[in-house]
Formats: structure tokens, C-alpha cells, sequence
């Protein structure tokens, strides 16, 4: 008896063994019952929703400009900072949305680390931005930005109203959601009709600025100004290195 057990015993224990490490497959499940559902092969919480993959974390990186062509209608001959001493900041901004965005802002080069910590900032706080692209992509018209609420700094223009140089053709200046927060003329007019409703700066929709508020303190903490305290007419959409 003995020499017919141990023979089968060892012929199991391979059998066993050959199925556990690539041998031969082991034998098919029972069949499903007719009408029961599949199961899926992974768990639907444990795949990763679109929403779930996009970064959520501020991020922003400086480029130089290699020709004229980039700055076609933001910059011409003549303008107070030639295109090597401009920069291009491409960063994560949070959107009306909810989501996280990528946008560009083109500034001084000698202002980038400053408005690199105040969007990161901005970022933290949860504050929205519509749009950030360079006005170039609206042939630098600042009424065409504007209008399409776009945030942006670098643009070789006279000042609203002037003949000097606005600070935004330096670099040195910021308009933050400016349909949200206007330029108003000294007799509160408001040159964008589909902004008018904002000139009422006891609003509080998302994107507004108000004096003394999160946004003001982050420009305030890297020595910027803010056009809403102006006296007469009043920007308050414009943070500018120099308060003007």
C-alpha cells in the first residue's frame, strides 16, 4: 500500500506547485450564472477621474523671447524696454471654473520672482482668474483684452487718458480680471458695457477686488500699488511696481 500512496501524493503536491508559478493554467471558474452582471476588472473607484489626474499645485516657469515675432502688436521700435529685457511667466492659475489653468503673462524681467510669489498667493487663496494670455493674442488692443476679461501686464501703450507711458509698457504693471474690476473715469463712466455692472464696488462676486483684501496684501507685500485708491478716476483692475 505504502508504495502506491506516496506516488499520488507527490503527483498532487506538483500539480499544486506547476499551477502557482506559470505551469499549466489552472483550471476554468464555474460557469456565471445566465442573467447575472459581469464584474468589472477593477474597481470604479479605482480609477482615476480626469478632475483627480489635473495638478493642483501652482507652478510657474520664466522664458525668454528669441525674436520680435513673439511681441508682433505688444511691442514696436521706440517702446521703453526692448524684448531681451521683457519676460515670459507661464503658470497654473484657478479658473471661474473650479479647475486649474494654464496661463502667460509677459513682464519685466527684473519684476518676475516678485509676481511669481504673488500668483502663488492668489493661487493659495483660491482667487479666480478668467484668462491670462499675452495681448498679443488680441493684436494688442488693451479694449479687445479687456473685453475678454484677460489678465495681463506687458503692453507698449501710452496711458489711459495720457501721452506719457503707461506703466504696462515697462512691464511693470498687472490688470487683474478687468471686467471685474474696472477702470471708472472720474465721472463713473465705465467704457465696457457688458463690465458696467461692476462699477457698484459693494459687490461681491467672485473675482472682485476690494481695498484691504487678500489680493491687495499679496501685491502689497512685494511693494506693488493698487489703482483702486486712485483719486479721481479710479483702476481697479491695475497693481503697478510703482502704485501708478
Amino acid at each position: 500500500m505504502r508504495a502506491v500512496v506516496v506516488p499520488a501524493i507527490l503527483a498532487a503536491a506538483l500539480a499544486l506547485a506547476g499551477a502557482g508559478c506559470g505551469g499549466s493554467a489552472p483550471a476554468a471558474p464555474a460557469p456565471r450564472p445566465a442573467g447575472s452582471p459581469a464584474q468589472p476588472a477593477v474597481a470604479p473607484s479605482a480609477v482615476p477621474s480626469r478632475q483627480q489626474q489635473r495638478p493642483q499645485v501652482f507652478s510657474a516657469k520664466v522664458s525668454g523671447f528669441q525674436n520680435r515675432a513673439q511681441l508682433r502688436w505688444s511691442w514696436h521700435p521706440g517702446c521703453p524696454v526692448a524684448p531681451s529685457g521683457l519676460r515670459l511667466i507661464t503658470m497654473t492659475y484657478r479658473g471661474f471654473d473650479h479647475q486649474v489653468h494654464t496661463g502667460r503673462l509677459v513682464v519685466n524681467a527684473a519684476v518676475t520672482g516678485k509676481l511669481i510669489l504673488v500668483f502663488r498667493t492668489l493661487f493659495a487663496i483660491g482667487y479666480p482668474i478668467r484668462r491670462m494670455v499675452p495681448v498679443d493674442a488680441y493684436h494688442g488692443s488693451d479694449f479687445a483684452s479687456i473685453q475678454a476679461d484677460n489678465t495681463s501686464a506687458f503692453n507698449c501703450r501710452d496711458a489711459t487718458g495720457s501721452s506719457s507711458w503707461s506703466e504696462h509698457a515697462y512691464g511693470l504693471a498687472v490688470d487683474l480680471n478687468p471686467c471685474e474690476n474696472p477702470y471708472v473715469a472720474a465721472d463713473g463712466s465705465e467704457a465696457h458695457k457688458r463690465c458696467l455692472r461692476y462699477v457698484d464696488r459693494s459687490r461681491t462676486d467672485p473675482g472682485i477686488i476690494h481695498a484691504g483684501d487678500r489680493v491687495v496684501r499679496a501685491f502689497a507685500s512685494v511693494g506693488w500699488g493698487w489703482g483702486g485708491t486712485w483719486q479721481g478716476a479710479r483702476d481697479y483692475q491695475h497693481f503697478s511696481a510703482n502704485g501708478r
